[in-house]
């Protein structure tokens, strides 16, 4: 069988164990790339990869890298290459296109070129040509451009090797299913379960490691429950080899179901949150394992007593914790997650993945080996831990900080601040007067030396010091943020009392600020007529963004005799201000008992009527996804989602880069015809997709969103209007 070269794609960080599960299937791997290998192999070998890689995204038939280096160049070299091998005149394909260069900058300009190539070189003297088919074509195209070199091939894979078949979209888990491969993988699973060593997840939401580690050990192909594939209408499909496959995997499938019921090997999973056990269920028996694995609604406190049995493993993925006041609950959530396992699990192994790896400490436990990997986008960390006494150390919050005492070391360098609060208090303070702003931000990190943003309400004063950049030692940053705290009252004529400093970890993960007592300190600002509570010390936010003061403006201004949708509404500031400006009605949403009681709150001072204005707690995705009912059609509706969130009390993740398309057609669903739609958020490398202008009248009118005092920091936050297409 004939040589072939292959690209395979897997999610960035898992590039060598992929490597290594390609050899195991015949492949000769040549080199790796970001999210991706080199290999050769056969035909069956590519094949095998389809059926068997848990950790691969995609299979593409290399064809050939052509010049692309203008988009002329890459539609002749495109037209050479011998398509009539791989594409059928009378059939359909797609061109899935990524990267772009000086010449090709859309990715829509770019596949079109591809696919007019394609279909030069097939086009009859009688005008039969391929036809294009996005949702279910012959044969899809990938187009990968790098530095003006574009490689071509054919995706064997279809939809994208993790989606195994068993897992629904509305119940979707925080982990794709290779991720959860790769974290069984590097945890040893393997190893525990030839042993006869159990499985459990603690916190196993909709199931996907439970389920990982029960296929792997029972040696069931990734692939095996898969309909559709990328090659089975490419005319270089060898369907006898692929059946032969199909049938080995089905022996082996036999085989592993019956080496594991002698053994016999438990997989359980568990959770507080019926609804997700519910979730899982449902996946478990689309997985065909509903008389292997064993799923109960339990508290992490509440774990099975294994102890005597064979050594298993413990593979957990918690909430990250998105917002400060659930934070603050990670590190009993770790502490009792330690206690359990040292209680019920002694000599098995502990496997966490998680993005505040700072909360290992407070497991109790000692980490023998940490691997850097990336859920999605975001950077996270397995840490491993062996269940034993030489492993136990004293369970202890995240490293906080120490106290800074205001003190001034170097008397240029402090005048220098000195001398801009008082320039800054010139012309943004006069300007936020002239406004009748009294919450605003009068510096932001103007200066290098000192890296702060510093946000005047009313009267007081929050500071909030950024992460220092890596050449600033530690020393350096707490000697400057000393000199601020000396500096800043004297600047601004105000008492030291009056003035809060928040300060950032310097660590990796996500960033906590210092540890706030709850001191209950609420007071009242007001914002263009309208009154709105803050608190300055105990939460990572003070309860007004201050970026977004011009949008709830235009809020106010344009809600009359609307009704207002506030998604992922915060302290309800934008619902306050759709009030004031006589909304006839307003529904606001957040998952966030604290955040949807301080709503109620600001309403209530501004004397709004609770009937009319609703503020209720629930997970905006699953409300989004859920079919609107008749009285859910508003004619205003503000949507400022967090970038990332994996909440403990959510069904899935959120990740606004890939999820927004789908959210944002969701609420348009909800909106009236002559509606807006207010799309916010602050992901700094945020690309809207290209779709959703196709589909609506779109206006980005995030300059206008800018008041003077944010105008160092353009890019804190982006903002559309959004219009159904008349």
């Amino acid at each position: 069988m004939s040589e072939l070269n292959f690209f395979v794609t897997c999610p960035k960080g898992l590039e060598y164990l992929l490597e290594e599960e390609l050899q195991s299937f015949g492949m000769e791997p040549l080199r790796n790339a970001p999210a991706g290998v080199w290999a050769n192999g056969s035909l069956e070998a590519g094949y095998r990869a389809c059926l068997w890689s848990r950790l691969a995204n995609r299979v593409i038939l290399h064809l050939a890298d052509v010049d692309a280096t203008s988009a002329d160049r890459m539609l002749g070299a495109v037209t050479d290459l011998p398509w009539e091998d791989h594409v059928p005149v009378t059939g359909s394909l797609r061109v899935n296109f990524v990267g772009q260069n000086d010449e090709i900058r859309n990715t829509q300009f770019g596949a079109q070129r591809v696919k007019d190539g394609i279909v030069d070189r097939l086009r009859t003297a009688s005008g039969q040509r391929p036809s294009v088919d996005a949702k279910d074509p012959d044969v899809t195209v990938s187009a990968r451009l790098h530095r003006g070199i574009l490689s071509v091939g054919i995706d064997l894979s279809g939809d994208s090797l993790h989606k195994r078949g068993y897992r629904t979209e509305k119940g979707a888990a925080p982990l794709k299913e290779n991720l959860a491969a790769a974290l069984l993988l590097r945890a040893g699973w393997p190893a525990i379960a030839g042993a006869g060593g159990d499985f459990l997840d603690p916190m196993c939401g909709s199931g996907t490691l439970v389920i990982e580690a029960a296929m792997m050990a029972m040696d069931l192909a990734p692939g095996r429950k898969r309909e559709r594939w990328g090659f089975t209408r490419w005319p270089g499909h060898d369907a006898e080899l692929w059946l032969g496959l199909r049938q080995e995997a089905e022996k082996r499938a036999h085989d592993g179901r019956q080496r594991v019921s002698q053994q016999p090997i438990r997989f359980m999973g568990s959770d507080q949150d019926p609804r997700v056990i519910a979730t899982a269920r449902n996946n478990v028996q689309r997985a065909g394992l509903g008389e292997q694995i064993t799923l109960e609604q339990r508290d992490i406190e509440a774990l099975p007593d294994a102890s005597g049995e064979a050594p298993g493993l413990v593979l957990v993925n918690p909430p990250y914790g998105e917002r400060l006041s659930e934070r603050k609950q990670l590190g009993a959530l770790y502490q009792s997650l330690g206690e359990a396992v040292k209680r019920a699990l002694p000599g098995w192994r502990l496997g966490v993945f998680t993005g505040a790896p700072e909360y290992g400490k407070s497991l109790g436990l000692r980490s023998y080996k940490q691997y850097r990997l990336y859920n999605g986008k975001l950077p996270a960390q397995l840490l491993l831990f062996t269940v034993d006494e030489a492993s136990t150390r004293t369970s202890r919050a995240p490293d906080v900080p120490g106290e800074v005492t205001p003190r001034i070391t170097h008397q240029e360098r402090a005048a220098m601040l000195r001398n801009r609060l008082k320039k800054n208090m010139k012309t943004i303070g006069q300007w936020a007067r002239k406004q009748n702003i009294g919450c605003y931000r009068l510096y932001d990190a103007d200066m290098p030396e000192f890296a702060l943003a510093i946000d005047i309400y009313e009267g007081r004063v929050h500071v909030q010091e950024y992460v220092a950049p890596k050449s600033v030692d530690e020393r350096s940053a707490r000697e400057r943020l000393a000199e601020a705290l000396a500096v800043i009252p004297e600047a601004l004529g105000i008492d030291a009392e009056d003035m809060v400093c928040k300060q950032r970890q310097r660590q990796a993960g996500l960033s906590q600020y210092e540890k706030q007592e709850a001191s209950g300190e609420f007071f009242t600002v007001h914002e263009h007529g309208c009154a709105l509570r803050v608190n300055l010390k105990d939460y990572l936010d003070t309860g007004l963004f201050l970026d977004h003061r011009p949008v709830r403006h235009w809020i106010q201004r344009n809600a009359a005799g609307k009704r207002f949708l506030n998604l992922f509404c915060y302290t309800g500031a934008a619902t306050v201000h759709a009030a004031v400006g006589g909304a006839s009605r307003s529904l606001s949403l957040d998952m966030s008992n604290t955040y949807v009681k301080w709503a109620q709150e600001n309403l209530a001072i501004n004397g709004v009527d609770p009937a009319h204005h609703r503020v209720e707690q629930t997970d905006c995705l699953q409300w989004l996804a859920d079919r609107p009912a008749k009285d859910q059609r508003f004619d205003l509706i503000f949507m400022d989602p967090p970038t990332f969130s994996n909440s403990a009390r959510m069904a899935g993740v959120l990740d606004i880069q890939k999820d927004h398309g789908r959210m944002i057609r969701q609420a348009m669903h909800r909106l009236t015809s002559e509606g807006i739609l207010i799309f916010s958020n602050n992901f700094r490398r945020f690309k809207l997709d290209d779709d959703i202008g196709d589909e609506f009248a779109v206006e980005e009118v995030s300059a206008d969103t800018l008041d003077r005092d944010f105008q160092r920091n353009a890019r804190i936050h982006r903002c559309w209007h959004i219009r159904h297409k008349i």
